[in-house]
């Protein structure tokens, strides 16, 4: 038998990233992503789990965190990360020269109350 060759049909256009300069709103679980980590090393994997989780919503590889979304992860020291935190994320256009990425990702946070979390969704925020 003669193999054939095996291509998928993704069935439309490919998703351009460069028209999607969008801001969305999510609720990110914090205390699943540091469970099992060692006390010393928890609010520093819940930063690199923010990152992460952000490289895999918005599909850019910088990554910029606000400095106030830093301070809430720290706020309660290193080993007592929130379980949640609600973040904004908004995908912006890379004007810097000789940018690598056409895009970048801004992170930062939504105050809220810690039992305001039920029945939140991601949503898309508007422009201002």
């Amino acid at each position: 038998m003669a193999r054939t060759s095996t291509t998928k049909k993704t069935g439309g256009k490919q998703r351009s990233a460069l028209q999607d300069v969008v801001t969305r709103e999510y609720t990110i679980h914090l205390h699943k992503r540091v469970h099992g980590r060692s006390f010393k090393k928890r609010a520093p994997w819940a930063v690199k789990s923010i990152i992460d989780f952000t490289q895999k919503a918005m599909g850019t590889s910088d990554v910029r965190i606000d400095p106030k979304l830093n301070q809430a992860v720290w706020a309660q020291g290193i080993k007592s990360v929130p379980h949640r935190l609600r973040l904004r994320l908004e995908r912006k256009r890379n004007d810097e020269e000789g940018a690598k990425e056409k895009l970048f990702t801004y992170v930062s946070h939504v105050p809220i109350a810690r039992s305001a979390f039920k029945g939140l969704q991601t949503e898309v925020v508007e422009a201002e």
